[in-house]
């Protein structure tokens, strides 16, 4: 092949240079003058200390860059906001000496506000702000020390338990007396005592698993559900119709009750290892914990008050005087998947609140190529039903939009698609279709490309 001409090189390459030295001259204008009328407008807006006077406001009559007045007015009355004497704190202000020695006077420290964009910004609009609508913003509205920010609203209202929870369930005996009289209960033990016949006395005499007692002369006797008066007068009836003992005079007493609370604190006891009359349960699959004594108890979609009262409520049919509290011990994981035109793909844990811009920033940020304009976000519903949308995110990423609407939190499960532009899909399926198609029929191990020559050895 004939070998280009060092003239048509070097005329090739002072048409690219001067292309290029071009554009750089218009970014390089444009960029200055953006910045000239930011920094002229803050001038203007920090100049002044009369909130009227921060900028010019105009009606958008001459499409100039000034500021909307109700996002204005709402921004300025915030960044001039003054906690009141008696409850400012003293962090809060500068101390100075005056003539006097040893006497300190306090001066109110200035709060620093910066042009910027916020919810009372995009509250005031119709549409979706952009940095025109820029107004002095309370950037660090903190006290001295609090770095990590101000005091902000709980991730959830209520938190709801899901599968996958672990809960402790806390048992405490309520020791309030009943309203109603004891009744015996399988495996009670029981004295019996006769003042008319020595022979029927009994020291130990325990309730039989099928709630009976065995008696010399009458045998077995159901006792379980009764009080002690109303077994001491079965006793007593059945000796003197059978023509046993003429007069009986029989006591019932009870040496040892309560088994069922007891066999039930011995379940969940776990006092000798510093854990308390404490039991710890997983919300299964099925939505339900299984506890001792009443089985299994429906958990998800509940809080935790809710389903204490179910518990509580439960127990109450089969014990007295048991009360239990269940405690969050840790929440099931939560994760979403990041996949596409990303550095680092795969799942990530969610372990606080997570915009899409966070979960692209934490996969390693996006590739070169990657279209962030149609970024895919899919969802499964209550019902399990596919729910997809698509986002925007170029305007955050590049700088253009300060309130990006599409910049949405994620949750559990979620999806994030971060997908190729066309002219990288384009690029790939040339590739794929030279080197796996036509190279591997065809190798060309044998041509050597260079800016110099093109030759075949």
């Amino acid at each position: 092949m004939q070998r280009p001409s060092s003239s048509l090189r070097m005329r090739t390459i002072t048409l690219v240079s001067t292309v290029a030295l071009i554009i750089g001259l218009g970014w390089f204008w444009s960029t200055s003058a953006r910045r000239a009328k930011t920094g002229a407008a803050a001038n203007a807006r920090s100049a002044s200390s009369v909130p009227s006077n921060f900028v010019t406001r105009d009606d958008g009559a001459q499409g100039d860059r000034g500021v909307e007045p109700a996002v204005f007015d709402l921004a300025v009355e915030l960044c001039n906001f003054q906690w009141p004497e008696e409850t400012a704190h003293p962090t809060s202000r500068v101390y100075q000496e005056t003539s006097t020695p040893g006497f300190l006077q306090r001066d109110p420290l200035p709060q620093k506000c910066m042009l910027g964009v916020d919810q009372q910004t995009a509250d005031c609009l119709d549409r979706e702000p952009t940095w025109r609508h820029a107004a002095p913003v309370p950037w660090e509205n903190f006290a001295f020390g609090e770095y990590i920010g101000p005091h902000r609203t709980p991730h959830l209202p209520v938190y709801l338990i899901r599968v996958g929870d672990q809960i402790s369930f806390n048992y405490l005996l309520s020791r309030t007396r009943s309203s109603e009289p004891y009744r015996i209960g399988v495996a009670d033990i029981l004295q019996i005592t006769s003042g008319g016949d020595p022979s029927i006395n009994r020291e130990s005499l325990q309730v039989l698993s099928d709630g009976s007692i065995s008696l010399p002369l009458i045998g077995p006797v159901d006792a379980e559900g009764l009080t002690v008066t109303q077994l001491a007068d079965k006793l007593n009836r059945l000796y003197i119709e059978r023509k046993l003992v003429r007069e009986p005079a029989i006591t019932v007493q009870i040496v040892k009750g309560d088994i069922v609370i007891n066999d039930l604190r011995d379940a969940v006891d776990a006092r000798f290892g510093q854990g308390g009359q404490t039991i710890g349960a997983e919300v299964m699959p099925d939505g339900v914990v299984r506890l001792p004594l009443i089985g299994a108890v429906p958990a998800v979609g509940l809080t935790l008050d809710e389903l204490a009262a179910e518990v509580n409520a439960r127990y109450s049919k089969h014990v007295h005087g048991i009360f239990v509290t269940p405690n969050l011990v840790r929440s099931a994981p939560s994760a979403i998947f990041v996949l596409g035109e990303v550095n680092r793909s795969g799942r990530q844990e969610l372990t606080g609140p997570t915009t899409v811009l966070q979960a692209i920033a934490a996969a390693d940020g996006y590739r070169n190529g990657a279209n962030l304009r149609h970024v895919v976000v899919l969802r499964r519903d209550q019902d399990w039903r596919l729910v997809a949308t698509k986002l925007d995110l170029s305007g955050a990423i590049f700088g253009r939009s300060p309130y990006p609407s599409d910049e949405i939190w994620l949750r559990n499960g979620d999806i994030v698609i971060v997908p190729p532009m066309p002219i990288l899909r384009f690029s790939r399926g040339v590739e794929l279709y030279l080197t796996r198609s036509v190279y591997s029929v065809f190798p060309q191990q044998q041509l050597v490309f260079n800016f110099d020559s093109f030759q075949r050895f």
